[in-house]
């Protein structure tokens, strides 16, 4: 049996604590314990309350007196994996103390740390192999060709001004993902700024022969606490995906809706729909859309000068503004991308 003082210790312990006998079985286990493990645990041998051969090796390492070993786990709890470090050191009475500190979040990160890495550096390294090679070239055999030459530098523009996007997109998402637990307080006109993302995007939409229409009549006196220079960046980009990606069907429309109440803002919102009528999107991409770098047709994505991190930028400044993005589409039926903010 273990002692009082250790099982009051543990339950008052934020973490799941299991208080093991020198024959292996668990004489305790706290509230989190029983959390992660599930409840009945008492009395169990500890193999079959963990079936991990690396647990139990630790285990009989610290029975056999090789001091404080520590392991790592995959748990499956509650529909999902949970990364855990387990901890095991012995008690002054014999007895042994499995410590489970819950890393899930920490390795998540950490895996985005290193896949946002990988792709910086594959989208880095395809333009900057380009430029080192026509450097190259144009210091050797196109030296005195002039039209090679010509056409060399025009590409070498091209990739260097996709690497300025890409560099400009990863500064604008740190600077957003800084500021998104500080909420805008700064009373913004919402048709004043659909109106000049429009204006903007005029002159490409006019070149890829789209019309851009907005909703008369809804745009009038819209004022919400917002960052105006992110809610530009906001529908510049959806809009500019719309007319890029959907311009097929030859019109993009821009609506603003007043919802006197919207269950997930839990208050008054207004919703902004950018709709076109393209080849639309197959929904099994709609859930990965927002993710950094990802794309539907890399190759498209990047000859119309995208970065992969648009929609990654969108979805952040949405959610600093307390707001919601939706994304609606089918094949053939074009797409539709909502964006939710509250009044107040």
């Amino acid at each position: 049996m273990a002692d009082s003082s250790t099982i009051s210790l543990a339950e008052t312990l934020p973490f799941p604590i299991l208080l093991v006998s020198p024959a292996q079985r668990v004489l305790h286990a706290n509230s989190g314990a029983e959390a992660l493990l599930g409840t009945g645990l008492v009395g169990r041998t500890l193999v079959t309350v963990l079936r991990q051969p690396g647990l139990i090796e630790a285990v009989e390492a610290v029975l056999a007196g090789q001091g404080r070993q520590q392991v790592r786990l995959r748990l499956g709890s509650q529909g999902r994996e949970t990364q855990v470090l387990v901890t095991v050191a012995a008690l002054a009475e014999g007895s042994l103390v499995l410590t489970f500190e819950d890393r899930t979040a920490v390795e998540t990160a950490e895996a985005m740390r290193r896949d946002f890495v990988a792709n910086v550096s594959h989208e880095l390294r395809t333009p900057l192999t380009a430029l080192m090679g026509f450097v190259e070239t144009l210091r050797g055999a196109a030296k005195d060709d002039p039209v090679a030459r010509d056409r060399f530098l025009a590409i070498m523009e091209r990739e260097a001004g996709r690497m300025n996007r890409l560099v400009g997109d990863l500064l604008s998402l740190s600077r957003v993902e800084a500021e998104e637990r500080r909420r805008p307080t700064t009373g913004t006109d919402l048709g004043a700024v659909l109106r000049g993302a429009m204006q903007a995007l005029a002159p490409l939409a006019e070149a890829r022969q789209v019309q851009l229409l907005l909703r008369e009549g809804l745009t009038e006196g819209l004022k919400i606490p917002a960052d105006p220079d992110q809610l530009t960046q906001v529908f510049t980009n959806l809009i500019e995906n719309a007319i890029k990606y959907g311009g097929s069907g030859g019109e993009v429309r821009i609506s603003v809706d007043k919802i006197d109440y919207e269950p997930v803002l839990r208050g008054a919102a207004l919703r902004v729909v950018v709709a076109d009528r393209g080849e639309g999107i197959d929904p099994i991409h709609l859930p990965r859309l927002t993710e950094r770098f990802y794309r539907i047709d890399t190759h498209r994505s990047r000859e119309q000068g995208g970065t992969g991190l648009g929609l990654a930028i969108v979805k952040h400044i949405v959610l600093r503004h307390r707001g919601r993005m939706k994304i609606e589409s089918e094949k053939g039926q074009g797409s539709r991308f909502l964006i939710l903010l509250p009044v107040s």
